[in-house]
């Protein structure tokens, strides 16, 4: 099935692709033409989902103006045959050929992934994606973008880009941007670096029924390097700088008016998003200690060096245990009892206090 699917010149160009991610920068990947058979990939677009507005609810809550549809079998044979694709050993095994990542494990769940539509006026800010599946506890190790526009120019922004560090200026920054050009895939390694996002849509006003389609997969293993690991997180965004254009004594026209207001609304949505996680965090740490019968926050336990928060839990319920434990044998219970006990431990058998 997949020397059917996947361009000959694929398999072909391994090791040459190989090289090529292993050496790419800002971090390491590879970016594919024609990657799939051409009408294999026309099949795709034909059957792409419509904007469906329930499946663009942004982290805010929001309906915003980029709809995913995670249930790939859902959208007819096509859909269904590339699912069976990046599924099969093969297809893994050659995609390890070319990044080094051995041992590639697929989501059916396409958990953030699957289709992705984004329309006019969408961006994405750089960010690196959650480090771990929040189901499977797997590390998430490669994104795969296969682009389906037919149509896309350069000037419209949507390129993708990819940043050594996006928290400095533009100029001090090492940014490599690429087109979503139809059935143009990319891969990419997914770790603490890998930051990555895409600029503003802005299409001219006669091509605005068009929209940046894609379809995005992402591969786990069980293991990881050492030196890659991290503290668990979700994704993290880096919001854009202010245009180096902008300053002081200038006249803001209309367009620099709704960008700076499209900057704010960008940070305010963040932090909305992120007050809303601390207070459910607080809310979690809150009941989890009442059920531990914790009478001091959770955040005032000093944990040992290199101790996990399970495992300073466990050690908070073992001294709840031996502090009932004395509780119990200083009662009056049990020093009234202590005749009895020791009578039951004669007929028994049993020796000892």
């Amino acid at each position: 099935m997949m020397n059917k699917l996947v361009n000959q010149a694929v398999n072909d160009n391994r090791a040459e692709l190989s090289r090529q991610f292993a050496s790419a920068s800002p971090f390491r990947h590879v970016v594919i033409d024609d990657f799939l058979d051409e009408e294999f990939a026309r099949s795709l677009l034909g059957n792409f989902p419509v904007f469906d507005e329930s499946l663009a609810i942004n982290e805010n809550g929001e309906v915003g103006g980029k709809a995913v549809h995670e249930k790939i079998a859902d959208l007819g044979p096509a859909w269904q045959e590339l699912d069976r694709l990046v599924a099969s050993t093969g297809f893994r095994e050659m995609i390890s050929g070319i990044t080094g990542v051995a041992g590639l494990q697929y989501d059916p769940d396409y958990f953030g992934g699957g289709t992705h539509e984004n329309l006019h006026g969408q961006s994405l800010n750089p960010h690196v994606d959650f480090n771990y599946h929040p189901l499977t506890r797997q590390h998430r190790r490669l994104n795969l973008i296969l682009y389906l526009s037919p149509e896309w120019d350069p000037d419209w922004g949507g390129s993708i880009q990819l940043h050594r560090d996006p928290y400095q200026r533009p100029d001090d920054d090492e940014i490599v941007t690429v087109t979503p050009a139809f059935n143009r895939f990319v891969i990419f390694e997914t770790n603490e670096h890998s930051w990555h996002g895409f600029k503003r849509i802005n299409l001219p006003k006669d091509k605005r029924h068009l929209s940046r389609k894609s379809f995005a997969l992402y591969y786990y293993t069980e293991t990881r390097p050492v030196e890659e690991l991290g503290a668990e997180h979700s994704t993290i965004y880096v919001e854009e700088h202010l245009p180096e254009y902008f300053e002081g004594g200038m006249k803001l026209d209309d367009n620099d008016l709704q960008h700076i207001r499209n900057l704010l609304a960008s940070r305010d949505r963040h932090l909305k998003r992120l007050y809303a996680d601390i207070q459910h965090l607080n809310t979690e740490l809150n009941l989890l200690r009442v059920a531990l019968g914790i009478d001091e926050p959770l955040g005032n336990i000093k944990p040992e060096l290199n101790d996990s928060v399970e495992l300073v839990i466990l050690k908070k319920q073992v001294e709840l245990l031996r502090h009932r434990i004395r509780e119990f044998e200083t009662s009056s219970s049990w020093r009234i009892t202590r005749p009895l006990r020791a009578l039951r431990r004669v007929f028994s058998g049993k020796t000892g206090s």
